[in-house]
């Protein structure tokens, strides 16, 4: 018997787990992939998510390799902190795969989506695991030549396997980034809100990233398609996508030779773009957060959708509806149950910021996934709003007036008053951080507190 252990670590901020056994390439006349896995929620022994092969496995070797170069990538950290590996995640259900990992600054988040189509095996369960990518397995998918065959098990139980039969792999015990999870329940609702821009033949992506600065890239640069050709220019003009330390795309380049052609999605108020190529039932996305030397952990776009009180009842059930679904549409899913949509928009936060669901922009839904997490973590995970719930314990929120769209507040501070205002769905307050980010960054502990109150 093995047993798994969590160990909260604040001063690192990390989430520690170890793996029952190594993940392996096994070669042979078949070779299989086999990924361990490690769940704190599911603990019981169970079958194999998915056992089968892949219909593009050169393909998809390649697209996990690329996984892999994001997910050991930094744009802001130490060579130090960037030498700590993470390994991706993997999610099983709806007949897909889908593989996903953030760089080590949490700025770019990557996933691998296998469609239906795109493998020929069995999914026996759903669920989610945290999957071991050494580096002897990178080497294997290196190795996967294009007439080669491939097949793939995703498991949530122990598995010990040999590469070759005098060597064995052996998996450490690995860190799962607070970062991570932050990210997760911050690109996910950006992913949502973000709508397709621009679609991209071979050549016209070709030429496109042919235009990429060298170096590293300090200042904004603008995508523009005038004609049928895009570009990238230093010169904002209407109508172009803004795109913050563009030298992140070329993390996309070893794949551009086998796409079929590139989709960009873009949130509305250019907080991230999402670059998605695909190669027939295969698809690879690459979302960028605004600046290179600000992940998407160190966004507050869940915490709008955290203010309403939910009961815990309706998460576990909306827990449920995603874990036996695997897939949905908010949208229709209020229709379906005669919810409202405010009600199903604050649920899907909810499972959002506990890193239970993800974002698919071309499907327009949401995919369920279970990660080492709990309900209870979330105020630690959104301090502004573990902050403003403090002011409000301490009643220093005051309010001053209020009418039909506009409403006026006082909250107390440290030795100074802030004013609040709301009117419609906009708001501002005289505090420092507002001054500072204008909202760029998600609402200050002070709106945040007033809007709660006001709830």
């Amino acid at each position: 018997m093995f047993f798994f252990t969590i160990d909260m670590i604040p001063e690192i901020n990390t989430i520690c787990y170890s793996y029952p056994a190594p993940s392996a390439f096994v070669a042979g006349s078949e070779p299989r992939l086999l990924l361990a896995g490690y769940s704190e929620l599911e603990k019981a022994a169970g079958p194999a998510f998915f056992h089968g092969s892949l219909e593009q496995p050169y393909i998809t070797a390649r697209c996990l390799i690329a996984l892999s170069n994001v997910v050991r990538s930094s744009f802001t950290l130490s060579p130090a902190q960037a030498g700590q590996m993470k390994d991706p995640i993997v999610t099983a259900g709806a007949e897909k795969l889908r593989f996903e990992g953030f760089s080590q600054c949490a700025g770019v988040y990557a996933r691998v989506d296998v469609l239906p189509g795109g493998h020929r095996g069995t999914f026996s369960a759903n669920g989610t695991v945290n999957v071991d990518f050494n580096q002897p397995m990178i080497n294997a998918l290196h190795a996967i030549g294009r007439s080669d065959t491939m097949r793939l098990t995703v498991n949530a139980t122990a598995i010990s396997v040999q590469s070759r039969p005098d060597e064995s792999i052996t998996e450490k015990k690995v860190p799962l980034p607070m970062k991570w999870i932050k990210g997760l329940t911050t690109v996910q609702l950006f992913l949502a809100a973000s709508e397709k821009m621009h679609t991209l033949n071979k050549v016209q992506l070709r030429q496109l990233f042919q235009g990429i600065p060298a170096g590293t890239v300090k200042a904004d640069y603008y995508l523009a398609v005038r004609g049928n050709r895009p570009a990238f220019s230093p010169v904002k003009t209407a109508n172009a996508v803004c795109v913050g330390g563009i030298h992140r795309l070329r993390l996309l380049e070893p794949l551009l030779p086998l796409a079929d052609e590139l989709q960009v999605f873009v949130h509305p108020d250019m907080q991230s773009t999402t670059w998605q190529l695909y190669f027939g039932n295969v698809r690879f996305s690459l979302s960028l957060s605004r600046e290179a030397w600000r992940g998407f952990s160190g966004e507050g776009a869940a915490l709008d959708a955290l203010i309403a009180d939910v009961p815990e009842r309706l998460i576990n059930a909306m827990d449920k509806y995603g874990h036996v679904n695997q897939e949905f549409n908010a949208t229709l899913l209020a229709v379906e149950e005669q919810a409202g949509f405010e009600q199903i928009d604050q649920l899907t936060a909810r499972l959002a910021a506990m890193g239970l669901l993800g974002f698919d922009p071309d499907e327009n839904i949401y995919f369920y996934r279970r990660l080492p997490f709990k309900l209870n973590r979330i105020m630690s995970l959104n301090p502004r709003m573990k902050d403003a719930e403090q002011l409000l314990a301490e009643d220093k929120v005051a309010i001053v007036s209020q009418k039909e769209n506009k409403t006026e507040a006082r909250v107390a501070g440290s030795g100074v008053t802030h004013t609040v205002v709301i009117e419609d769905d906009l708001a501002r307050c005289t505090c420092t951080w507002f001054a500072k980010h204008q909202g760029e960054r998600g609402p200050c502990k002070h709106i945040l507190a007033v809007r709660k109150k006001l709830n």
